[in-house]
C-alpha cells in the first residue's frame, strides 16, 4: 500500500494489553462505495496518496496498513443521562490503526458502523448512511469554527438496508472512518474502577500521561487531572462560542483530550436558546445548550472519582475544582477567538462576553447565532460591512451599543483575513437542521452527492477564511 514518508505507525493502546480491547474484524459488506475522502487530513499522517481501490481497501474492507496490528474494540463503561451502564463498549466500531503526525502527536483511525462486536448487544453494529452524512457536517463544521474535533476521514456506503426506530426505514448503511486524537473515554477508566481493578486504573494513568499529556510528570495524578480538566473547559467554551449542542454528553462520549467526537443528535443553534436540546429523548433537558459546561463538570467528578482509587482525593478535587475558572478563561479567549479580536484584559473580555450574549438575546431569531460573529469578525475594521448587511436594523439600541462600545475597544487580530472572499458573501455559512436535512434529501431521493459537496467545500474555505485552527 502506497503510503508516504509522512506516514509513522504506532499502535501503542496494544501496549496496554488484553484486559482493555478485544481483537476484532470487520463486517463482509456487500457493497463499498467511496462517498467521502478527505485528503487533508489523510496528508497529516501520510495516507493521501492512497488510490481510490486503496482507500476502500484500507477503510471499507479495513485491510491492515502497514505495521498496524488489525483492529481492536474498546472496553468502558460510562454513565448515559447519569444511570450507570456497565454492559458499553466499541459495540458498532473499533480502533483500526495509530500512527504519528508530524508534529509527533499519535493520532487514531476509528470505524463506526464496522459491523457487530462482543459489545454490541441487541445491536447490529451497523451505521446508517444518513448518521454519516450528518457526522461529516458537523466535524467539518466545527473544525471551520476552531472548536477540537475528531475529524471525518471515510465514508463508504455498504449496500445494506437497516432497519431504525427513529427514522424512515429501511435505511441505507455506511462505515465512517474519524481521525482522533485519543480514543480513551472517561468510562474507560470508570470500567477499571468498577471492576475493582486500581492496576488497570495506573496502567491508564501512565498510557494518558506519557502519550497525550507528556507536560505531567510521571506519577502525579493531580497533575493529569488538571490537564484534562483545562482541555475540557477548553473544549466547552468553544462549543458555546460555536452555539454547538452535542446531545449526548454521557461519559462514555468525553476523551482525556479534550477533544469532540460521535456526533450523534447534535444541533447548532437557530438563535439564542439557553434551554435549546438535540437530543428528542432528552426530555428534560440534561444536555441543553447551556448546561453543557455542567454536564462536562459533572463527567469530569466520576473521572475523579476514579482516579482516587490510586491518588488523594482531596489533591484530585483541589484539581477537578480548577473547571470553573478555566471554564470561564477559555470562554473569553473563546469569543474574542470568533469575533476575530485581540484580549484587552480580563475585565473588558468579560464586558465583550457578556455583551455579545445580551445582543444574541436580544436579537433572537432575526438575527439567529452565527451571523453576528460574521457581521462583526475584526472589530472595527467590520463595522462598514456590518451596518450595510442584511441585519443592518437589529444593529441598534441600548444592547448594540453596550456590544459595540466593548467590541470596538479591542484591536482586531490578524486583520488580513478579512481579505478573504467570504467576507465579502452577506451570508455566513450556517449548519441548521434545516439544511442538513436537505442535504440529506438531495442523497436519498435521487443519489445526488453534489450539495453536500458543494457544502463542504464552503465550510473548508470558511475554515481558510476565519483561519482558525483547534
Amino acid at each position: 500500500m502506497p503510503v508516504s514518508p509522512a506516514y509513522r505507525p504506532e499502535p501503542r493502546f496494544i501496549d496496554l494489553g488484553p484486559d482493555y480491547s478485544d481483537a476484532v474484524r470487520s463486517a463482509d459488506f456487500p457493497q463499498t462505495i467511496l462517498r467521502f475522502r478527505n485528503d487533508r487530513a489523510a496528508a497529516e499522517v501520510g495516507l493521501e496518496a492512497l488510490s481510490d481501490a486503496e482507500w476502500i481497501a484500507a477503510f471499507g474492507r479495513f485491510e491492515p496498513l502497514p505495521g498496524q496490528p488489525g483492529p481492536i474494540a474498546m472496553r468502558y463503561h460510562g454513565h448515559q443521562f447519569r444511570q450507570y451502564n456497565p454492559d458499553l463498549g466499541d459495540g458498532r466500531g473499533f480502533l483500526a490503526a495509530q500512527m504519528r503526525d508530524a508534529d509527533g502527536r499519535l493520532l487514531d483511525l476509528g470505524a463506526k458502523g464496522s459491523g457487530r462486536t462482543p459489545w454490541s448487544r441487541d445491536g447490529d453494529g451497523r451505521l446508517t448512511l444518513k448518521g454519516g452524512v450528518r457526522e461529516v457536517l458537523a466535524a467539518a463544521m466545527l473544525e471551520a469554527q476552531g472548536v477540537p474535533t475528531s475529524r471525518a476521514l471515510s465514508l463508504i456506503e455498504t449496500g445494506e438496508a437497516l432497519e431504525r426506530g427513529d427514522e424512515p426505514s429501511p435505511t441505507r448503511s455506511a462505515v465512517l472512518v474519524r481521525l482522533s486524537h485519543s480514543h480513551v473515554r472517561f468510562g474507560t477508566f470508570q470500567r477499571a474502577a468498577y471492576l475493582n481493578r486500581p492496576d488497570q486504573i495506573e496502567a491508564l494513568i501512565e498510557h494518558v500521561r506519557s502519550l497525550y499529556h507528556p507536560q505531567v510528570a510521571a506519577g502525579d495524578v493531580p497533575g493529569l487531572m488538571r490537564a484534562v480538566v483545562d482541555a475540557s473547559a477548553r473544549l466547552t467554551a468553544r462549543w458555546i462560542a460555536a452555539g454547538f449542542v452535542h446531545g449526548v454528553l454521557n461519559t462514555d462520549n468525553l476523551n482525556v483530550t479534550g477533544e469532540s467526537f460521535d456526533y450523534g443528535p447534535w444541533r447548532f443553534l437557530p438563535a439564542y436558546q439557553p434551554g435549546f436540546t438535540a437530543a428528542y429523548f432528552d426530555h428534560g433537558g440534561l444536555y441543553a445548550f447551556a448546561r453543557q459546561p455542567e454536564a462536562v463538570f459533572w463527567n469530569l467528578t466520576q473521572l475523579a472519582s476514579c482516579l482516587a482509587v490510586v491518588s488523594d482525593p482531596k489533591t484530585l478535587a483541589d484539581a477537578l475544582n480548577g473547571f470553573g475558572p478555566a471554564y470561564i478563561r477559555e470562554l473569553r479567549a473563546a469569543f474574542l477567538m470568533r469575533l476575530g479580536v485581540q484580549s484587552l484584559g480580563e475585565a473588558a473580555d468579560q464586558r465583550l462576553v457578556d455583551t455579545t450574549l445580551a445582543l444574541l438575546r436580544e436579537g433572537g431569531e432575526a438575527m439567529r447565532w452565527e451571523p453576528l460573529f460574521f457581521d462583526w469578525f475584526g472589530g472595527f475594521a467590520s463595522s462598514a460591512r456590518a451596518l450595510s448587511g442584511p441585519r443592518a436594523k437589529l444593529y441598534q439600541g441600548e444592547a448594540f451599543d453596550a456590544f459595540r462600545f466593548a467590541l470596538l475597544e479591542h484591536e482586531p487580530d490578524r486583520i488580513e483575513r478579512l481579505e478573504h472572499p467570504m467576507f465579502a458573501a452577506r451570508e455566513p455559512e450556517e449548519m441548521l437542521i434545516g439544511e442538513v436535512e436537505s442535504l440529506w434529501a438531495s442523497i436519498d431521493a435521487a443519489d445526488d452527492w453534489a450539495p453536500l459537496h458543494a457544502k463542504l467545500a464552503r465550510l473548508e474555505a470558511a475554515r481558510v477564511a476565519w483561519g482558525f485552527t483547534a
